[in-house]
């Protein structure tokens, strides 16, 4: 599976499962945003099946970033069964972001 790319029709579905999920609020015109892309494909790679790892683009999806808080990207919002359990801002190394979820799992 790679890295989903959900928006306000698909974003319950997707945070509503029964593995941990990771949503990156991410814009293009962020670098650091930039940055991580490529990261979160890695680790992706490293929690398929065990976690799913889902961007969500806050200049298409401005409602979504207003009711989850985010304020400043790169966020990663960790979601169990459609709570959020934990917040980073920033870029994040695979070894990190990978021990968050694992943390959730």
């Amino acid at each position: 599976m790679a890295v989903l790319h959900t928006n306000a029709a698909s974003f319950d579905k997707v945070i509503n499962q029964d593995v941990p999920v990771l949503v990156d609020f991410w814009a293009p015109w962020c670098g650091p945003c930039k940055m991580l892309g490529p990261v979160l494909e890695e680790v992706e790679k490293d929690v398929s099946g065990k976690a799913v790892v889902a961007k969500v683009n806050v200049d298409d999806e401005q409602d979504l970033a207003v009711k989850y808080g985010v304020s400043s990207i790169p966020t990663m919002v960790v979601f169990k069964k459609g709570e959020a359990v934990e917040r980073t801002v920033g870029f994040m190394s695979k070894e990190k972001i990978v021990g968050i979820l694992t943390n959730h799992m």
